[in-house]
């Protein structure tokens, strides 16, 4: 063992003094005794060594010889004292907090706790120490080539699709690609698997331009799923911040998941679809003080870990049992570290943090002014990329939906539930739909914030598939083992009148109407669109709206659904909606609307009407109402092209009906529109009407019973 340095953090492989190759191992342990590095050989034999230098609290030293491939975990000695705070149990083998990769499986024996998980009394269980050793059980770390940046990852290389062009897509790895008929067997729920053509070439189809998948760092999955024969599917119980989920390698896990990550990426930037990658910071897998050892709570409990007065108990804003203390600046550089490293080093393009609001807070209170925001705002990597807040936590003051500052885009849960609610028909009137269809401007429209800070979405991962949103109004959650308690009550679903999957034809016909209702409201909004894999072709996960370890058929995307022509038509529908979105800037504006006439005849930007043809009054808004009539004007588009111009589109209309009968809309007359052609109308199975039909203005249009039509106005 050679000195070696304290930087930077983790196992890196280079070439040391006279030009001997081998690994520096830091480790920052703050308050530790000592700390011991143990390597692995292929049968498992342990071998330690001290790390006798500290600096500044880092552990650190050289170990001339050490390759790629070499499979490592620390042991750190310090006080057994839970009374404060103190956890340290070197019987206990630790990730890597730096770990670029991991090798094995969390499988979560007694032996992987640092107290004596099964001692009688339960009450005082975390304060008796157990010293059994954990090594033959867990995953180990492994030290991997260090390519440095790669040329492939600069900004003339990626996509950098603005954020106003930007149609997001939801999806899992593994569940996405798991039942894929055109991607081979042994590449099915892989990175491999995602970057493969059939699974591109769908994604290219649609029209997307960024996928952001569900968690990929390495994760753990939870005692009590394991208990029941269940996994963690989704991940959001993460353990290595640097390393690509192991079981979603189809190259091995000594090392090539991270290559195989970056081939992902690659083929993806290829097509033209940014990565944005489902982070989970503001947790761990190490859960509460009954939780299990496995990383930061044997480095340093107290450094890494929020605790409550009583040092035994953990501050818990998550619902997980634990909260990272990112006010501390080990803990910020280590999240900071990771961002870089995987925008820098395997090319993703931006981040949607889970949970945001518990990474906003500084010692108690969230707050937009605390060190995390801070840090991001200044860091010249992390600032360019694109940064989503899931704007809440479970914690006092945790909902926090838009606050977050400029720079950052949020998942607005306040338009989901308006258009759900406008079209199960439960909206009081249609005043909170007029604002979430314009962006959102009440939300957003402070700080030089655009409408694209808004990430509009009727469903994501959590809850609901589309087509189980118009099919069931209350969760069947059965399968996951919790008495269907787990996963929210607040669905706003509407099952058309049967609860679950039906053979009767005009239930089934009205839930693919309200399936295309909801999509063509989406994607014809000012704002971040959101799409959920499969929900474009009638996927459904049983009514199970929290399927979070439903690592099966309940979980993956099933492609057969494809083969059927109401779902094929759904699916062209969708891509439609996403082709007419990226060829008219008035449907991706980056301002504000203003609401107010720039010309003599009093046209606007943007203006509301009735059914009768006439334009929404103060009294219009109270007033109860299932319709609502939009036009954008494509004259008054605020901005200018890349060389100058003043940009110029279509102007268009926009009629939602959520009503149980037809009515006759009269069509706005000058100077809003002569003559108006349909584009969309949802009332028709595809979606797409006849070309060349057009409708003079002040005529009456027959809208079928929940329809959304699209106009262009002609003329």
């Amino acid at each position: 063992m050679w000195p070696g340095t304290p930087a930077p953090l983790g196992a890196r492989h280079r070439v040391g003094p006279d030009g001997v190759a081998g690994t520096n191992f830091a480790l920052w342990a703050g308050g530790a005794e000592s700390v011991e590095l143990c390597l692995f050989d292929a049968e498992g034999r342990e071998r330690r060594s001290p790390l006798a230098e500290s600096t500044h609290e880092i552990w650190h030293g050289f170990v001339p010889g050490v390759l790629p491939g070499q499979r490592y975990g620390f042991r750190v000695h310090g006080r057994w004292d839970p009374w404060t705070g103190a956890r340290w149990n070197p019987a206990k083998l630790l990730l890597d907090p730096y770990a670029r990769a991991v090798d094995g499986e969390f499988t979560l024996p007694a032996a992987v706790y640092g107290h004596v998980r099964d001692w009688p009394e339960q009450h005082v269980a975390d304060t008796v120490r157990d010293e059994r050793d954990s090594a033959p059980y867990v995953p180990k770390g492994v030290v991997v080539h260090d390519d440095g940046p790669d040329d492939l990852w600069a900004d003339d290389r990626r996509p950098k699709t603005p954020w106003a062009d930007t149609v997001i897509y939801e999806l899992h790895v593994r569940g996405f690609t798991r039942r894929h008929p055109g991607i081979p067997e042994e590449l099915r729920g892989t990175y491999a698997g995602l970057a493969h053509p059939a699974a591109i070439a769908h994604l290219v189809r649609l029209g997307v331009t960024a996928v952001e998948l569900l968690p990929v760092h390495q994760f753990a999955h939870e005692d009590h799923l394991l208990r029941r024969g269940l996994r963690n599917h989704w991940g959001y119980n993460s353990i290595g911040y640097f390393a690509p989920h192991a079981g979603y390698a189809a190259t091995g896990t000594g090392g090539q998941q991270v290559g195989e990550f970056r081939r992902m990426v690659r083929a993806l930037h290829d097509a033209g679809i940014e990565v944005i990658l489902d982070v989970v910071y503001n947790h761990t897998a190490e859960a509460g003080e009954l939780g299990p050892t496995l990383s930061l709570k044997g480095i340093d409990n107290r450094g890494y870990y929020r605790l409550q007065d009583d040092a035994r108990r953990y501050a818990d804003y998550t619902g997980c049992g634990n909260t990272l203390h990112v006010v501390q600046p080990h803990v910020l550089r280590l999240i900071t570290d990771s961002l870089r490293y995987w925008v820098t080093e395997m090319g993703v393009d931006g981040f949607r943090f889970d949970l945001a609001a518990a990474l906003a807070r500084s010692m108690h209170d969230v707050d937009m002014l605390s060190p995390f925001l801070a840090v991001i705002a200044q860091d010249p990597v992390l600032r360019r990329v694109k940064l989503i807040a899931e704007p809440w936590d479970v914690g006092s003051g945790g909902y926090q939906v838009g606050a977050f500052p400029p720079l950052w885009t949020e998942w607005n849960d306040r338009y989901r539930d308006a258009v759900r609610d406008f079209w199960r028909g439960a909206l009081p009137d249609v005043r909170d739909l007029g604002y979430r269809l314009s962006g959102s401007s009440d939300l957003y429209a402070w700080g030089g914030r655009r409408p694209y800070a808004s990430v509009n979405f009727v469903t994501a991962h959590d809850g609901f598939t589309l087509r189980d949103l118009v099919s069931y109004e209350r969760k069947h959650n059965e399968a996951n083992g919790e008495g269907n308690r787990d996963g929210t009550d607040d669905n706003r679903a509407w099952n058309c009148g049967v609860e679950g999957e039906t053979d009767d034809p005009g239930v089934r016909a009205l839930r693919r109407r309200q399936s295309r209702n909801l999509l063509a409201t989406l994607l014809l909004s000012t704002g971040v669109p959101m799409l959920v894999a499969g929900d474009e072709f009638g996927r459904t996960q049983g009514g199970n709206n929290n399927a979070y370890c439903q690592d099966n058929e309940t979980g993956w995307v099933d492609w057969s659904l494809l083969e059927e022509p109401e779902w094929q038509a759904l699916a062209a529908l969708t891509a439609r909606l996403i082709a007419l979105r990226h060829a008219h800037p008035v449907l991706r504006r980056r301002a504000f609307f203003s609401g107010r006439a720039r010309a003599a005849d009093g046209l606007r930007d943007l203006a509301w009407f009735t059914v009768r043809g006439e334009e929404m009054t103060e009294r219009d808004w109270f007033a109860p109402a299932a319709s609502l009539g939009m036009y954008l004007s494509g004259r008054d588009i605020p901005g200018r092209d890349a060389r100058g111009h003043a940009v110029r589109d279509e102007s268009f209309l926009v009629l939602l009906h959520a009503g149980e009968g037809a009515v006759s809309w009269v069509l706005p007359g000058e100077p809003w529109g002569r003559r108006y052609e349909v584009l969309v109308d949802t009332g028709a199975e595809s979606g797409v009407v006849s070309p060349g039909v057009v409708h003079p203005g002040g005529a009456e249009l027959l809208v079928e019973p929940r329809t959304v039509l699209l106009l262009r106005v002609v003329e």
